[in-house]
């Protein structure tokens, strides 16, 4: 279960990532830690992301926190990069991603099968496309639970 603070310290560290060319894509809070934890990942919009974009976030993500009094005694700061995640979610991935092999499955059979595997074409508006032993099979997006890089595949 998310803490309740989450979505303020979320809404804070946008406004910071922002100027800083980088975008927050996950924050939790360990309570059950001593002191409590406040993870923050962060991802470069245009690059790799960094130590120094770590650093930066961090640093200005303290002091505004800090300033704000948002979490009562001490607490410790993490911010640190998402790495390379399996799932893939955005343009950027489709993109970065393309001709990988790749798993999607659907929230209910899709032309009666729940799980395909294949090589990423692209992704539009609509439909997911992959490479199937060279035909191109096109899976409507609305149909798709999870997309995720298939690092066991020998496609």
């Amino acid at each position: 279960m998310t803490h309740p603070i989450i979505p303020e310290i979320v809404d804070l560290a946008n406004a910071i990532s922002a100027d800083l060319g980088l975008e927050v894509v996950g924050a939790v809070f360990h309570t059950h830690q001593s002191p409590p934890i406040l993870r923050v990942n962060v991802r470069n919009r245009n690059d790799e992301t960094s130590l120094d974009d770590c650093e930066r976030m961090s640093k200005a993500l303290e002091a505004k926190l800090d300033a704000e009094q948002m979490i009562e005694g001490r607490y410790v700061l993490e911010v640190s990069s998402p790495g390379i995640s399996t799932t893939l979610t955005s343009d950027r991935e489709f993109i970065s991603f393309r001709g990988f092999p790749i798993k999607i499955t659907t929230t209910e059979p899709f032309l009666g099968k729940s799980q395909w595997k294949g090589l990423l074409v692209k992704r539009d508006e609509n439909n997911v496309y992959i490479n199937q032993k060279g035909k191109t099979v096109t899976i409507t997006r609305s149909a798709i639970e999870i997309v995720e890089l298939d690092e066991d595949s020998s496609t």
